[in-house]
């Protein structure tokens, strides 16, 4: 059998690999790009505020992340306003331009509301949201696992909707998977082929595995590699999960029932006293 996982579409991006992988948290920058490699991933998320660009040598992470291998997504993490967020936004753009990289061309849109919990502003999303779409540029919107505010940011434009699993870099999975089912089901009733990526939270492999059973489109993580006691192998480990879940939900789980369910007919079974 040599079928091949079909493309993910979001706006004017295919992607072949549905393995979305940040660039963060990493010991180095040399073991960053190993990882990433490991993980075969083809869209690498950066984010682009200035203070994150560099490490403790100065050292810029752009020059370890190959623009002709990887697409680059650029996020505006660690913005807590919709203005911050936006002019984040359109710094990536510039940037990726001047780098002749087609992710110049979208943005991962996260505004936060909180500085512990780093759970997403509602409201200053959908404005950031706006305005971006309004540049013209594809906007993947991270949010909440709330339905109905995944419904408002596609009904407000989003060309992909990002529920989060469990909180930011909290390795704790996913904590409601009642509610991914819902964001699934609903934002999918019109329009099959609506992107929904499980973004944050994922901690081990299983966890990969289990959003794309539920239908996800994808997967983005970052921690759950970077933050790994070995970082390449767990990128594998990613990344096959990531496959096995595409194929299961594909092949049709058998259901789930109360009682056992011999494998091998009890018909024509010799008896002892025979």
């Amino acid at each position: 059998m040599n079928a091949k996982i079909e493309p993910l579409k979001i706006g004017s991006f295919e992607i072949h690999n549905r393995l979305f992988v940040g660039t963060g948290k990493y010991a180095t920058y040399e073991l960053m790009a190993e990882a990433l490699a490991e993980s075969a991933c083809e869209v690498v998320t950066v984010a682009v505020r200035r203070e994150r660009m560099t490490d403790p040598s100065g050292r810029n992470i752009l020059d370890f992340l190959d623009p002709e291998k990887y697409t680059l997504l650029p996020n505006t993490a660690g913005c807590f306003s919709a203005d911050d967020a936006v002019r984040t936004a359109l710094l990536g753009r510039e940037l990726l331009d001047g780098l002749g990289n087609r992710g110049a061309g979208w943005v991962k849109l996260e505004v936060l509301g909180d500085r512990k919990t780093l759970l997403p502003d509602p409201v200053g999303t959908l404005e950031a949201l706006k305005t971006l779409k309004a540049e013209g540029l594809c906007v993947l919107c991270y949010t909440s696992d709330d339905p109905v505010m995944a419904q408002r940011l596609k009904e407000a434009g989003a060309d992909s909707v990002m529920p989060a699993g469990a909180p930011i870099g909290s390795g704790q999975g996913i904590l409601n998977e009642y509610n991914i089912r819902i964001i699934l089901e609903q934002l999918k009733a019109d329009d099959p082929d609506f992107p929904i990526i499980v973004d944050a939270g994922v901690g081990t492999a299983s966890d990969v595995t289990k959003a794309m059973e539920l239908g996800a489109d994808g997967v983005l993580l970052n921690t759950g590699i970077a933050g790994a006691s070995d970082p390449v192998r767990m990128a594998r480990a990613m990344r096959q999960a990531m496959e096995s879940g595409y194929w299961a939900r594909r092949a049709g789980r058998i259901p789930r029932k109360l009682y056992a369910t011999a494998s091998s007919p009890l018909e024509g079974v010799i008896g002892v006293s025979q």
